[in-house]
């Protein structure tokens, strides 16, 4: 069999693993594992998967990885995202829909800290559905809207999969992160114009709560700088140049442990939780990571994807056509497969692409963590919407399901703007020089 063959076969038995449910790290390294001795020799498989292992493992840029896992562990367990929910309550709480809205800000905030969009909407669901259902708000809105703001945990850096793209991309992981904030600020924005339209069509979805002082409205702003203070140190460092991502990820783990300390949120019991949930997620990530950097060189002595580059680049279409496929694809992947898992899988298939074509390799990454953002809420595979289930187990699945509907129409347009307006993803990376 010729090369490609192979590499077409290898990624037919790639999403056959994937369908029987084995774990996308392992199915990876399988494919790669088996494609690699098949084109070359036993001895080469054998000694590709040992070395991969090996330097991924012990690589540096991966150490950013748990670093800034274990900030929004340790986030977490300090009890700040009570405290960002109760200061945007206290400013939009009174406002139909205000309740939605200021949890929208604060999965924004704690986003800024924490990284992960399962976290996120597990976080604040705790906090935000009781007080909904307390003022009467409609299921499906209430639960729906938690289940896309947490996707904010993933746009808003730091986050973990731009930390993926970034170290499969070989791209700056600072300019990765600053990339996202405006493009997050805007998907925020979207949300709470969803949530005034949805309130003013039908004002019994979401009634007003009770006002708050501006004595208690300024009183509550303190409950924001511990965050704000955490976040402009730590992005703030990356972008002036003061740290490594590494560095910045430890930074940041140390803060929000101080902050714990501080507020006497921390005990033994909390701390090793907060430990074990790191090493979990790390392990994870790096296993997946690990599993992508073995298929990938499957795919390059395949030659697969070159040779898929090549042909893309003479189809008789503009570049904008091809990237609106692509993102298509990513679409619908993200329907059945998981963020994490799509872009480790696909990324060293399309990245060659995308460069080959001149698009942004930065933009690229904002748009991809963009439409996977809609994955982790879309059927069948809605990892938020099944974490709210658990929160909210009364509320049947196919009414979170609807909820989120709305705010994936958002999702989209905030993509087509950032499509057509590329400069919101790429004006603040240009000030990095690093």
């Amino acid at each position: 069999m010729s090369e490609i063959t192979v590499g077409v076969i290898g990624t037919v038995v790639l999403m056959f693993l994937f369908l029987l449910r084995v774990p996308v790290a392992f199915s990876m390294a399988i494919v790669g594992v088996a494609g690699f001795t098949y084109l070359s020799n036993p001895q080469a498989g054998l000694s590709i998967l040992a070395r991969d292992i090996f330097e991924q493992f012990s690589s540096y840029s991966l150490s950013c990885i748990p670093m800034f896992i274990l900030m929004g562990c340790f986030a977490f367990a300090s009890g700040i995202s009570k405290r960002l929910y109760n200061t945007t309550y206290a400013w939009v709480g009174h406002v139909r829909g205000g309740l939605i809205m200021a949890t929208v800000i604060a999965c924004a905030g704690f986003g800024a800290i924490c990284g992960s969009s399962a976290a996120t909407a597990a976080t604040m669901g705790k906090i935000a559905i009781p007080e909904m259902k307390r003022y009467n708000y409609d299921d499906t809105l209430a639960t729906g809207s938690v289940a896309s703001a947490g996707t904010l945990g993933i746009m808003i850096p730091p986050s973990t999969v731009f930390l993926i793209y970034g170290i499969l991309t070989e791209q700056s992981i600072g300019k990765l992160f600053i990339a996202g904030v405006l493009p997050g600020i805007l998907l925020a924005i979207l949300m709470m114009i969803t949530v005034a339209i949805l309130c003013w069509r039908n004002p019994n979805l979401a009634p007003p709560g009770a006002p708050t002082s501006w004595k208690g409205k300024l009183r509550s702003l303190t409950g924001v700088i511990e965050t704000l203070i955490l976040f402009l140190f730590v992005i703030g460092g990356l972008f002036l140049g003061w740290f490594s991502p590494t560095q910045a990820g430890a930074v940041g783990a140390g803060g929000a442990l101080m902050i714990g300390l501080a507020r006497r949120e921390l005990n033994w019991r909390v701390f090793f939780e907060a430990l074990k949930d790191a090493l979990q997620t790390s392990c994870m990530v790096i296993f997946c990571i690990t599993g992508a950097t073995v298929f990938g060189h499957f795919m390059a002595i395949s030659r697969i994807t070159f040779d898929l580059a090549d042909w893309v680049a003479r189809l008789p279409f503009s570049p904008n056509i091809i990237m609106g496929a692509i993102i298509f694809f990513y679409f619908l992947g993200g329907t059945f497969m998981d963020s994490m898992g799509l872009i480790v899988l696909t990324i060293p298939i399309f990245f060659p692409i995308v460069v080959r074509l001149g698009f942004d390799p930065i933009w690229f990454g904002v748009v991809v963590v963009l439409i996977a953002e809609m994955g982790v809420i879309s059927p069948p595979e809605g990892v938020n919407v099944f974490v709210i289930k658990a929160i909210a187990p009364e509320v049947p699945l196919q009414s979170i399901f609807k909820g989120v509907l709305p705010f994936l129409a958002a999702m989209i347009v905030c993509a087509v703007i950032i499509m057509v307006f590329p400069i919101i993803a790429t004006f603040l990376p240009s000030f990095i020089t690093y």
